[in-house]
């Protein structure tokens, strides 16, 4: 008969989320103390897409308030699951106007307001549901407008958007949002990136003094996000892990 050694036990989901939850807590406190931050000053927003709902679940019990889908096809039967948990669900991903309806039935805030018709369609969304307004970040593109860029609105066309959800029924000017660029100039330099974003967060708080979430970093460059000035992070893999999410 061959000996074997006994097999460890793997770590339950639980203690696989509380111990990401943890290494990325200290990362937070550790960038903030860098910073010169207060902690109190950036929330962790934990991306949960691709997840299932039971993992949700657990990071509420672990404390977990905020946490982001980008897909509403994800994200609408999700939320619906987790009703009854005292959640703030923020929308991060591209946003088409057909799913503007869906999204403003769960989301407290969108970060991914990138043209004109994304606000009215969310606007009549909002109203029709008679729900309170509806949180809007700009995403900026600091791809320099290439091809292959990410998503969002040209730091030139910022402050006319900002202005456009300030002034429309059902929604709230919360602030800007980016992803550090893959293409252009900025590329590969997030610290630049979050850097310039600061600098057009601070053109559309001058407009208007409520709008002060800047939605930066996740979880390969979230010191950087901080260091620029960034109030919410949004990581999901360092949180999450690498386990195989559901397809």
């Amino acid at each position: 008969m061959t000996n074997r050694q006994p097999e460890e036990f793997p770590a339950t989901r639980l203690e696989q989320l509380r111990e990401g939850l943890s290494v990325v807590e200290r990362r937070i406190g550790a960038a903030c103390a860098a910073a010169g931050r207060p902690r109190s000053e950036v929330s962790l927003v934990v991306v949960t897409k691709t997840y299932p709902a039971s993992d949700t679940r657990l990071l509420a019990s672990l404390g977990v308030r905020e946490v982001a889908e980008n897909r509403d096809q994800d994200a609408a039967p999700k939320a619906a699951e987790c009703a009854d948990l005292p959640l703030v669900w923020h929308f991060v991903g591209q946003l088409q106007t057909n799913k503007a309806r869906s999204v403003a039935r769960y989301a407290h805030h969108v970060h991914s307001i990138d043209r004109s018709r994304l606000v009215t369609a969310l606007s009549e969304a909002v109203l029709r549901a008679e729900r309170p307004e509806l949180g809007c970040l700009v995403q900026v593109a600091l791809d320099g407008g290439t091809a292959e860029g990410r998503a969002g609105a040209g730091p030139d066309e910022v402050s006319a958007l900002a202005d456009m959800i300030a002034d429309t029924p059902g929604l709230r000017l919360d602030g800007v949002m980016t992803v550090a660029p893959l293409t252009g100039p900025l590329a590969g330099d997030p610290a630049a990136a979050f850097e310039r974003l600061a600098e057009i967060a601070s053109g559309v708080r001058a407009a208007h003094p409520a709008a002060t979430m800047v939605s930066a970093g996740m979880s390969g460059d979230l010191e950087q996000a901080i260091a620029a000035g960034a109030t919410h992070v949004r990581v999901g893999t360092a949180v999450l892990g690498a386990r195989s999410p559901l397809g």
